[in-house]
């Protein structure tokens, strides 16, 4: 069977699996999404990262509205086999939606969210059609 690594992964009732992106090089956490096992075989075959959004319950390729696509250079399965890491080149060097390098960039410091990543881009720019 062709998509028997398919199977190694303990997928979740609802047919999912964390995925953590990584940046290749920095080693930076840049996000956080889900797939299904119709974005993983995409994105192993496009080599670009593809999502399941489960706000809008349809595939997300990533970038498909910024231009802001990972490329994926390797994809790591964990231990416990139900989370996944991508390696990847983000291109634009903008991972976020709200126009930051990546997606993590509220610190908690004496009990308060503290921004501490500036916005590259305008969101506004970036998705204005």
């Amino acid at each position: 069977m062709p998509d028997s690594w398919l199977g190694k992964i303990n997928w979740s009732v609802d047919g999912l699996v964390p995925v953590i992106a990584q940046e290749n090089g920095s080693d930076k956490v840049l996000m956080v999404a889900w797939m299904n096992r119709e974005a993983l075989k995409l994105t192993v075959e496009k080599r670009e990262a593809i999502y399941w959004s489960r706000s809008r319950k349809k595939l997300w390729h990533k970038g498909e509205e910024s231009g802001h696509t990972q490329k994926v250079i390797d994809i790591y399965l964990d231990c416990d086999e139900d989370v996944l890491l991508l390696v990847v080149e983000q291109v634009g060097g903008i991972a976020c939606h709200t126009g930051r390098h990546n997606c993590f960039f509220k610190k908690l410091e004496d009990e308060q969210w503290v921004v501490t990543a500036p916005i590259i881009k305008d969101p506004k720019k970036i998705y204005d059609k």
